[in-house]
């Protein structure tokens, strides 16, 4: 299971080392010696599993850093996950200079993008939209392409991205490796691997949870009514610092997060039909602790790289079965507990069944807390984040927000949370009780000898 016992670059193994990867996870033992020889490689795995440096340092082991035109393509449903995917990539290739990987997504400006590749790339990370509106106006150059890598498969085509894959596909050489890499395998991914791979090697990974880590929990309930008031009680006796709900439609994740608004709850909503910046700012501020809870749909919680969730809540059961075994997976990473609480009626009676298959254990109902929590009070999220009027092209820097924070009468380092900074705009997660010093300090005084403007979210 050592990545020594590859066949990788010197400064692929050396850089692993200082990152301290050692050892390989399941998916990547299983799935790297098949694509580092040449072959096409379907691998099933949830998140978490580790696929993405799979085909990271499959790909950079292919690369030929002199030649500079694209040779790989990575395809993400989200602009959030396309994000995360350059990002590892860029850490995985540390050791080797002069690799310029180039994210191309929706919802954001087309001209910087149009800029960026017209001075090349040699990776490119993007969605599907985005990349069929480059190659359209034949900005994008794919006759070199060596490789192509879809993640997360099964979400684009969910997403209605068959059309743009079709057209993509159309524009890629016929010669070359691909890559498709799932959490769950529907039919409709099994006749696109047919027309797209060639003798694909598959590569499962079970997607069954440590006991240990993930407490489940599940909830009979009379009829539909009953879900608001179960959610509203374990929420209350629970009282997780992050939680999920899961809905399985759009409409139903709003009227969710509405309700629970209505009573007091401090709560964000994620769903396809928010706006980019809208989008990237519930995220930021769930990220930030800054909201207890954030009820999504699958789509669009796919992806989200959120550490430390408590509590993972189905206010539906999934439609797939897998679906739900890759929903609790966001809860109980990296080692720590985390708990899923399903909520099921009489309907759902084949769906429950199937889990139970699935699970290997019988599902019995628990008692819900009792009613009389509905009369206290939720808690407020530990965290407030600040937005500051300045960014990247103001050349402020992290280290600028946290001195300022806490230099002469300010506050103490360990109040200060993650620190994000976007060209136009900065943000700061502060504690809740300093929050009204905080956004004292940093519009009394100066950043970089400038005033800046700043407010809460």
């Amino acid at each position: 299971m050592a990545f020594s016992t590859l066949k990788l670059k010197p400064a692929l193994l050396e850089n692993l080392t200082t990152m301290g990867y050692l050892s390989m996870t399941p998916i990547q033992a299983q799935s790297l010696p098949p694509i580092l020889a040449g072959e096409d490689v379907i691998g099933q795995g949830k998140t978490g599993s580790g696929k993405t440096a799979a085909f990271g340092l499959g790909l950079l082991n292919k690369l030929d850093v002199k030649r500079f035109r694209i040779q790989t393509l990575i395809l993400c449903p989200t602009r959030e996950l396309a994000d995360q995917v350059a990002q590892e990539i860029r850490t995985l290739a540390r050791g080797i200079h002069n690799i310029k990987v180039l994210t191309l997504c929706g919802g954001v400006p087309m001209g910087p993008q149009v800029g960026s590749l017209e001075h090349g790339a040699h990776i490119i990370v993007g969605t599907p939209g985005r990349i069929v509106d480059h190659l359209d106006r034949n900005r994008l150059d794919l006759s070199h392409l060596e490789m192509l890598v879809l993640d997360e498969a099964d979400r684009m085509l969910e997403m209605g991205f068959q059309p743009a894959l079709d057209a993509i596909i159309e524009q890629a050489p016929r010669e070359r490796q691909t890559l498709l890499f799932s959490a769950t395998f529907p039919k409709q991914i099994q006749s696109i691997a047919e027309q797209i791979m060639y003798k694909p090697v598959m590569v499962k990974v079970a997607s069954t949870h440590d006991a240990v880590s993930i407490e489940q929990h599940f909830y009979r309930l009379d009829d539909n009514k009953a879900r608001m008031e179960a959610l509203r009680l374990l929420l209350l006796e629970h009282k997780p610092e992050s939680a999920v709900v899961f809905c399985n439609t759009k409409r139903e994740t709003q009227e969710v997060a509405n309700e629970l608004a209505g009573f007091g709850f401090s709560v964000l909503a994620l769903h396809g039909d928010l706006e980019q910046r809208d989008r990237d700012e519930t995220l930021l501020q769930f990220a930030n602790k800054s909201a207890c809870v954030l009820v999504a749909t699958d789509v669009a919680a796919r992806g989200l790289d959120i550490d430390n969730l408590d509590a993972v809540f189905n206010y539906h059961l999934a439609y797939d079965t897998e679906v739900h075994i890759h929903r609790i997976g966001r809860t109980g990473r990296a080692g720590s507990k985390g708990a899923a609480y399903t909520f099921y009626t009489e309907q759902d009676g084949y769906k429950i069944a199937l889990l139970e298959e699935y699970l290997e254990r019988d599902i019995v109902s628990e008692p819900l807390p009792p009613l009389s929590l509905l009369n206290t009070t939720p808690s407020a999220p530990s965290m407030i984040t600040l937005q500051i009027d300045g960014g990247k092209k103001q050349k402020l820097r992290p280290g600028d927000i946290l001195g300022a924070l806490t230099g002469e009468n300010g506050i103490e380092g360990t109040q200060v949370g993650k620190i994000q900074i976007g060209d136009y705009r900065a943000y700061v997660a502060v504690n809740r009780k300093v929050a009204k010093k905080a956004l004292n300090k940093i519009t009394g005084g100066k950043l970089k000898g400038k005033s800046y403007r700043a407010w809460p979210m």
